[in-house]
């Protein structure tokens, strides 16, 4: 078996050393014109300091290209890519074919990953794509645990899962909530940083939807986030790829502290794996204790089936 890698989001480019230290492998950053519900987001300037402190310790820098592209964004990610085709990135990550045939067309050796958001739910789709030269797949995070492995059973390149964190449920490329506080009259300055700010309630569950906007338009998460760190085990004996923990909607004292329990968690899994078993309770209350008093942890939809069924 090989050990998964760890991949996180980081907010800002003074938290990515202590980061490393904490275990990360990979970081995931972008520019907000581009990437999609990072995090944090990183200009030129940052980015290329960020990837050069990251290649300083080894480790893996993966560009987020995942927006939902229009005509006149793909022109302008066609001029981003020519200023940054020398940097020293490990992998593109796209979700729209036509980011895909630019970062094919201006970087053609680079390593292309398809972050396939809500669509990346079987391998035949993940073959599909890897037959296009992509190595890797970032799974839907709505497919059940079963699906995962049956997924990777039979997948020709690398797979990527979130193990830890928030799970969008709707975007509207509209500034749906500013909008509608402007129509009432009231100033708008921001809606939602990703740390704090508006959030919907349901009184019925008694959870707190978060919400924020930016230049991608209105996000709308679930109301409780995944945690998987007791429950690795069958998805590295099944070789899954990558375990990512998602920073978005965080503090980065909170990013960390995850970052530094998911290391612990996986090494002891390949140092003892009886003894990982056996402090799996432990491991989730820890993440119980530090997790903010209005989101509850559980599982997501690894032991959930979602509402559409096979005829």
């Amino acid at each position: 078996m090989k050990k998964p890698e760890l991949v996180v989001t980081p907010h800002h480019l003074d938290e990515i050393e202590a980061l490393i230290e904490a275990g990360a492998d990979a970081f995931i950053v972008g520019d907000e014109k581009f990437g999609l519900r990072l995090a944090g987001y990183f200009n030129k300037e940052e980015l290329d300091a960020a990837i050069q402190l990251i290649k300083s310790h080894q480790k893996k820098v993966y560009l987020a290209i995942n927006a939902i592209m229009t005509n006149a964004l793909l022109n302008e990610l066609r001029e981003y890519l020519e200023e940054i085709k020398t940097w020293e990135i490990d992998a593109l990550r796209f979700s729209d074919p036509g980011a895909y045939m630019l970062a094919k067309e201006i970087m053609p050796d680079m390593t292309l990953q398809w972050s396939s958001e809500t669509l990346g739910t079987n391998y035949f789709t993940v073959n599909y794509w890897y037959d296009r030269g992509v190595r890797r797949t970032i799974l839907a995070p709505e497919l059940m645990k079963d699906s995962v492995i049956e997924t990777k059973r039979h997948a020709k390149g690398e797979i990527e899962i979130l193990v830890h964190g928030a799970i969008c449920m709707f975007q509207s490329r509209r500034l749906l909530v500013g909008n509608y506080l402007k129509f009432q009259g009231q100033v708008v300055q921001t809606v939602q940083s990703r740390e704090q700010g508006l959030q919907l309630f349901d009184p019925d569950r008694q959870l707190y939807y978060p919400v924020f906007e930016d230049e991608q338009g209105t996000h709308i998460f679930n109301g409780s986030d995944v945690c998987m760190i007791d429950d690795l085990a069958e998805f590295i004996e099944a070789g899954v790829d990558a375990f990512r923990i998602d920073g978005v909607l965080k503090s980065r004292e909170y990013l960390l502290a995850v970052t530094k329990a998911y290391r612990f968690a996986i090494d002891l899994f390949f140092e003892d794996e009886v003894k990982y078993r056996q402090v799996g309770v432990a491991l989730y209350k820890k993440m119980e204790e530090i997790q903010p008093t209005a989101r509850l942890l559980d599982r997501g939809f690894f032991y959930k089936p979602s509402i559409y069924k096979n005829k």
